[in-house]
């Protein structure tokens, strides 16, 4: 009988000595939901957060990002300060923010700063598909404008990376009215002739689409990336027809004018700053 209490004992003791190890293991790996290989999450990071198999972009977060495209410890903040508001007193919805930003260490679905790439000095605000699918409400509207503002009081390029959901409709027309805000910013900014450079990255789609993504000086996208208005689904039934192979996919929309390039995240860096150098010098010849 203790021989059977002991033999329960060791057995349950190397069940849990199992899970453990299945948990690091589990943590350790991730499923490519586009090859469907079992990816090494560090080589995956390494690799930019992109599948080395299939060459899959994953969606990244706004932190990861800023790191990719940043110099080392040039990037400053701004607009930190401004966070969600209720102004619909809409039933739940600051619960949510606050679980959300507990769970993620994110404070809104935005980051915006300057920094410096390569050593030219850029306005970025990068948005985050971690925080409310990137949705846009007041907040979100606000960093972007004061990011605008930024670029045009320091006279830098700006670039803004677009991944969104669309508008919040927690925050009803006010969510909206940040298509206007941002667009209107964005023509004083092209008043002064400074280059605004948009990146589509996957999902760009909805109210964000509709105004600042689209307005770009240069519209650059990630490999396969899903930009669009309304999603494909939506449109299918409203015009009672079937789509074209790979609507909405940012290879689609270069073939269609819609967008200037088409840049793998490992390029994306080297090609901003090749931009920027080129503006800089069409701009000097321009005044010489």
């Amino acid at each position: 009988m203790v021989i059977d209490k002991i033999k329960k004992v060791n057995k349950e003791e190397k069940r849990k000595k199992n899970e453990k190890a299945s948990d690091m293991l589990i943590g350790k790996w991730m499923k490519c939901d586009n090859c469907k290989e079992i990816l090494y999450k560090e080589d995956v990071h390494n690799n930019f957060s992109v599948c080395p198999n299939c060459g899959k972009h994953f969606r990244i977060s706004a932190r990861r990002r800023i790191k990719q495209i940043a110099d080392d410890d040039t990037f400053e903040e701004i607009g930190a300060n401004i966070v969600t508001k209720d102004p619909l007193q809409f039933d739940g919805y600051l619960k949510k923010v606050e679980a959300l930003k507990e769970k993620t260490k994110i404070e809104e679905a935005v980051k915006c700063g300057s920094c410096k790439i390569n050593g030219e000095e850029v306005v970025i605000a990068v948005m985050d598909g971690n925080f409310m699918m990137g949705s846009m409400g007041s907040a979100v509207g606000e960093r972007i404008t004061l990011a605008i503002e930024t670029s045009i009081k320091k006279h830098v390029p700006l670039i803004i990376f677009c991944v969104s959901g669309g508008a919040r409709m927690q925050e009803g027309i006010i969510s909206l009215m940040q298509m206007a805000k941002t667009s209107s910013a964005l023509s004083k900014h092209n008043k002064e002739g400074l280059l605004y450079i948009s990146v589509l990255t996957d999902p760009t789609t909805g109210g964000v689409t509709a105004s600042f993504a689209t307005l770009g000086d240069i519209i650059l996208a990630e490999p396969n990336a899903l930009i669009g208005f309304a999603g494909p689904r939506v449109i299918e039934q409203t015009i009672k027809q079937k789509l074209p192979e790979g609507f909405q996919k940012s290879e689609f929309l270069l073939e269609h004018g819609f967008i200037d390039m088409i840049v793998e995240r490992k390029d994306m860096k080297d090609t901003l700053y090749r931009i920027i150098k080129l503006h800089a010098t069409s701009k000097s010849i321009e005044r010489s």
